[in-house]
């Protein structure tokens, strides 16, 4: 997704600096209770010129970081969700970690501190929908969760999608559709990642289609026995597809809070797609569905 080179090549602004900017843009206390956000890895004191944005801290990235020449990776998941009694090679976050301090690369986590944020995960998939005027989908305490707007003009579910889909990266599950293809859609729900806990939400908001990810067969399967084939409608956009899109909004944020601070570093959007799936076979394509209004 490619370089944003700093404003001037001035000195590296410190690790400490960069971290206020982030907590500034993604507050920390937006996080949920059970989510671990912050710094994960790295010495506040060292200096920082280039951070990578990624969704996943997985090995493959941050290998992908060092030969970008970060100092700094910034993911949207924890790489420490859980207790965890050794960092040995041996197991994949081991090695992980392993990797980070080998390298001096400090990794920092907005998670649903960043989904929750007023510039963040749902506004970026909110922009990619379509949306421009969003309220929150709901606030359980009193921390915002997902979004809900409206259309300019009503569309088809089956173009809603298709339009959807040209904004997101591609990855190997692409979109998945539940709802009549010419069914109109004005109002949208969303929330970047898993969210099928909201569906409750989602039809008291009166949403034509609910976007998020992570879609389970019982919790859609009955959401749509509760529609009656009516609306909300669903689009599973994919967890990593759907959330994505943050990064280069991320990155860009990051570098205009420094700049009014005077500092100014570097940004690199990962190129990798570390959407676990590697291929589909078989999906059934909306051009099936034509005479079908099921």
């Amino acid at each position: 997704m490619g370089d944003r080179a700093a404003a001037d090549g001035g000195e590296a602004v410190l690790l400490r600096d960069v971290v206020a900017a982030l907590e500034q843009l993604f507050p920390p206390e937006l996080a949920q209770s059970w989510d671990q956000v912050g710094l994960v890895s790295g010495d506040p004191e060292q200096p920082v010129r280039r951070v990578h944005f990624a969704v996943d801290p997985t090995l493959a990235v941050v290998q992908e970081a060092v030969a970008a020449g970060a100092d700094l990776l910034v993911t949207h998941h924890p790489l420490l969700l859980r207790g965890i009694h050794s960092v040995a090679t041996t197991s994949a976050k081991g090695a992980t970690v392993t990797a980070l301090v080998v390298a001096d690369l400090a990794l920092y986590v907005a998670h649903t501190n960043a989904d929750s944020a007023a510039v963040g995960v749902n506004s970026a998939l909110a922009r990619a929908c379509g949306l421009s005027d969003t309220t929150p989908l709901s606030e359980p305490e009193g921390t915002p969760m997902g979004l809900v707007g409206d259309l300019s003009e009503s569309v088809s579910l089956q173009d809603f999608a298709l339009g959807l889909a040209s904004r997101l990266p591609a990855a190997p599950g692409g979109l998945r559709v539940a709802g009549p293809p010419q069914a109109p859609v004005t109002r949208v729900a969303l929330l970047g990642g898993a969210g099928d806990s909201l569906f409750q939400e989602v039809r008291a908001s009166g949403a034509d289609v609910y976007v998020t990810a992570d879609l389970r067969h019982h919790p859609a399967l009955e959401a749509r026995e509760e529609a009656r084939g009516g609306p909300p409608y669903l689009v599973d956009a994919g967890h990593w597809a759907s959330e994505s899109l943050w990064l280069r909004h991320a990155a860009d944020d990051l570098a205009a809070a420094l700049s009014a601070r005077g500092a100014s570093v570097d940004t690199h959007v990962s190129d990798l797609c570390t959407d676990p799936w590697t291929f589909t076979i078989g999906a059934r394509d909306v051009r099936d569905l034509e005479g079908d209004d099921a």
